[in-house]
C-alpha cells in the first residue's frame, strides 16, 4: 500500500516541497492553506494546520523543509486511528454505500481476502433491487468458494439477510458479508430499510451485525463526510472504506473523515482487481502524502 500511496499522491507532496524550500511569505501560507483544502483536508483543517505552521515559523525561522513535514505529519496523524475489530463466529460485516461507490466490488474484495485467510465465507446478495450486483456476487462467490444467498428479485432484503443468518448459523460459518442497495442519503424511506435489516440481523444474532462498514468514493471528497454523517444516524458506521484511489482521489479525504466523524478508515481500495484492497496504515498513508 505504501508504495502506491507515494506514487499517486507525489504531486501534493511536490507542492508541498516547493511552498516550503524558501522561507514562506504571506502570499506562500494562503498557496499552503488552498493546497490542503484541495487535498481535502477540509476548510477548518487546512485552516489550523496553517496557523499553526505559521506559529512554529515565527518561533523557529530557522527550520528547514524537512523539519517541517516532520511537524505536519505528526498533526495529520493526531486525526487518525486504527482499528481492527474483534471477531465473532459467525463474524457479520453488512456493507452500505451510495450507488457507484464501489460497494459490491469491496464486498467480492473482503470474501477473497477472508477466503485466502482459509476462512468459510458467505456472502449475502442482500441489494435485491439490481441484477447486476447479484450477478456479480455470483461470480465472485464461485471464484473464491464462498456460498451465495439471494432471492428474487425485488424481494424484501431483510427477509434475505434472515435467512442468511440462519444458514451461516447452520453451515458454520466464519464470514458473513451483506450486499445492501446502493442508498441515497436523501431517501428518509429507503435508510429507513437499512435499519430495518439491522434490526433483522439482530433477531438472529444478538450482537449482529459486528461491522458496518460504508464504502465511500474518495472522488466524491468532502461529499463523502455527509454521506456518512446521514448513514450514522440511521446505522451506526463502525468503520469506512475508502475506494476508488487509483487516480484522481484526493488523499486528505481519509484525514478529514476521521477528525469530523471520529469514525476510523479499515480499509482502502486501489483498484479493480481482487487484492486491491489494503487494511489502511495511518503512517503509511501520511509518509505517502507526504512524500517521506
Amino acid at each position: 500500500m505504501f508504495e502506491f500511496f507515494r506514487k499517486f499522491l507525489s504531486p501534493f507532496a511536490k507542492k508541498l516541497r516547493v511552498i516550503f524550500s524558501k522561507t514562506p511569505d504571506h502570499t506562500a501560507f494562503e498557496h499552503l492553506e488552498q493546497l490542503f483544502y484541495e487535498a481535502d483536508l477540509g476548510a477548518t483543517t487546512a485552516a489550523e494546520l496553517v496557523e499553526k505552521i505559521r506559529v512554529l515559523y515565527r518561533n523557529t525561522p530557522s527550520l528547514n523543509t524537512e523539519q517541517i513535514l516532520a511537524f505536519v505529519k505528526q498533526e495529520l496523524l493526531k486525526g487518525l486511528i486504527s482499528h481492527r475489530p474483534v471477531y465473532h463466529s459467525p463474524h457479520v460485516i453488512l456493507l452500505v454505500g451510495v450507488n457507484g461507490s464501489g460497494k459490491t466490488t469491496t464486498l467480492a474484495k473482503l470474501a477473497s481476502h477472508y477466503a485466502r485467510q482459509g476462512k468459510k465465507v458467505l456472502v449475502v446478495a442482500g441489494d435485491t433491487f439490481r441484477a447486476a450486483a447479484v450477478e456479480q456476487l455470483e461470480v465472485w462467490a464461485k471464484r473464491v468458494g464462498g456460498d451465495l444467498i439471494k432471492s428474487q428479485p425485488h424481494s424484501d432484503p431483510s427477509g434475505v439477510v434472515f435467512d442468511a443468518l440462519a444458514a451461516a448459523k447452520a453451515r458454520g460459518t466464519d464470514i458473513v458479508l451483506i450486499d445492501t442497495a446502493g442508498r441515497l442519503q436523501t431517501k428518509t424511506d429507503l435508510m429507513q430499510e437499512l435499519a430495518k435489516i439491522r434490526r433483522v440481523c439482530q433477531k438472529q444474532l444478538p450482537t449482529a451485525p459486528h461491522e458496518t462498514l460504508l464504502v465511500i468514493d474518495a472522488t466524491t471528497g468532502q461529499n463523502g463526510i455527509d454521506q456518512a454523517e446521514t448513514f450514522h444516524r440511521f446505522t451506526p458506521i463502525t468503520g469506512i472504506v475508502l475506494t476508488k484511489l487509483d487516480g484522481s482521489a484526493k488523499g486528505g479525504i481519509a484525514i478529514a473523515i476521521q477528525k469530523q466523524l471520529k469514525i476510523p478508515i479499515q480499509w482502502v481500495g486501489t483498484g479493480e482487481k481482487a487484492d486491491d484492497l489494503a487494511p489502511f496504515d495511518p503512517e503509511s498513508y501520511i509518509d505517502a502524502l507526504l512524500g517521506k
